[in-house]
């Protein structure tokens, strides 16, 4: 009987186990366009400091507004869309990003410039958890894939913000600005196709809930499950205040340092930036091949090494060390973001909104006070103190070897 009924239809199984490559990557073009735009900001930051005769402390807050808003929500935004997903609200994520853009371009004060950065941080915090979900949802099971696709797009685009601001913004000024708009009307109108195949999703999900079968629970106590979530954000944490000393002060450390110019700088963040995108795509199949605890091992103590020696390179040295520093720290977020997943079962938004939260949030608390720091000493101190952070990445071996531990609930 069940035999007949199930060949009669169209497995759920069998679909759910299907990765859906239009989506992911057209989701991923579409991470690429917001991390794109966000990554204005710092690219701009030379620029702003000039014309609003801005401290380091006052430019670490313009990081520290944006990443608040864009992490304070994200959790709740994760928790509320697990319980009732909202398809389309990544193309209104988008619309804030739009309205931060329009104001940043004519902002003509330092509280303006904050409550644009406010704007922008606003549309990330709905565009990330949701966005997360669909890539969860067009994964086939591949979930360290399709983080790495999904992420790529997100380094890709920080990568080339910075490359384009000093290309288009940095010549000619803060109202150029004004030119990234498009890119966040593309986005709109990509995210609202990516919205119907998602509300699509979920209405043959509804249809189909034998599909929850494939749902994985591992074995390990709440307390357990709990430790663990506290190590990998305290990772994350050493992963993002490094990121936030590179994202936001490389810049003007190779000026301070080197006296290049504004544009060379802003080319060598580039290149750090592309190899990030290099490292994430790297990370996820890694984790899905080897296993997510010693991908995320490697990938935050493996950089200790090259961040150490960072501060006494000369210029060529100190391209090639941030080359290396990207590529192996970068391949630490989807590995741990999928691991920390597959710990709490079914509750993707949340758990990407709260690290994805987190990052932010680390990433602009780290700016701010390395922004103070480097107002009190000097901007070549601050490299020298954050190139200890990778040390921390010996606590990953008090994570549990939950690949061995998880099964399918059918299999239980």
């Amino acid at each position: 009987m069940k035999t007949t009924s199930s060949s009669a239809v169209i497995d759920p199984k069998a679909v759910a186990q299907t990765t859906v490559y239009s989506i992911l990557f057209t989701i991923s073009f579409t991470h690429l366009l917001n991390d794109m735009l966000q990554s204005v900001i710092p690219a701009i930051y030379p620029l702003l400091k000039q014309n609003f005769h801005l401290s380091f402390t006052e430019i670490g807050l313009i990081t520290f507004t944006f990443q608040l808003t864009a992490s304070l929500l994200q959790p709740f935004v994760g928790h509320y869309t697990d319980k009732t997903p909202r398809p389309y609200s990544l193309a209104i994520g988008m619309g804030f990003t739009l309205t931060g853009l329009l104001s940043l371009s004519l902002a003509s004060s330092f509280i303006a410039i904050l409550v644009s950065v406010s704007l922008i941080g606003m549309g990330s915090s709905v565009f990330h958890p949701e966005s997360s979900r669909v890539a969860h949802l067009a994964s086939g099971g591949k979930k360290g894939l399709a983080q790495s696709i999904f992420q790529l797009g997100g380094n890709a685009g920080s990568a080339i913000g910075p490359l384009l601001a000093a290309l288009i913004v940095v010549p000619h000024g803060q109202f150029y600005i004004i030119w990234f708009a498009l890119a966040a009307i593309l986005g709109i109108i990509v995210l609202v196709r990516v919205g119907t195949w998602y509300k699509g999703h979920l209405d043959w999900k509804m249809k189909s809930k034998s599909v929850a079968a494939t749902v994985m629970h591992n074995a390990l106590p709440k307390s357990r499950v709990i430790t663990s979530l506290a190590i990998l954000l305290v990772l994350i944490f050493s992963k993002y205040f490094y990121m936030a000393s590179m994202s936001s002060y490389f810049t003007f450390y190779l000026i301070d340092k080197f006296h290049v110019s504004v544009q060379q700088s802003q080319i060598h963040l580039f290149i750090f930036l592309a190899a990030v995108a290099a490292g994430t795509l790297i990370g996820g199949p890694l984790g899905d091949r080897f296993g997510r605890k010693y991908i995320i091992w490697i990938s935050i103590l493996g950089a200790a090494p090259f961040t150490l020696l960072l501060p006494y390179a000369n210029l060529f040295w100190c391209g090639v060390l941030s080359v290396i520093i990207g590529v192996i720290i970068a391949s630490a977020f989807s590995a741990i973001l999928v691991y920390a997943t597959e710990l709490v079962p079914g509750k993707v938004g949340m758990i990407a909104g709260l690290f994805f939260g987190f990052a932010f949030g680390m990433g602009g608390l780290g700016s701010a006070v390395l922004g103070k720091l480097a107002d009190i000493t000097s901007v070549g101190y601050v490299f020298k103190v954050c190139a200890f952070l990778p040390l921390i990445g010996i606590i990953t071996g008090f994570l549990p070897n939950i690949e061995g531990k998880r099964s399918a609930s059918g299999k239980v």
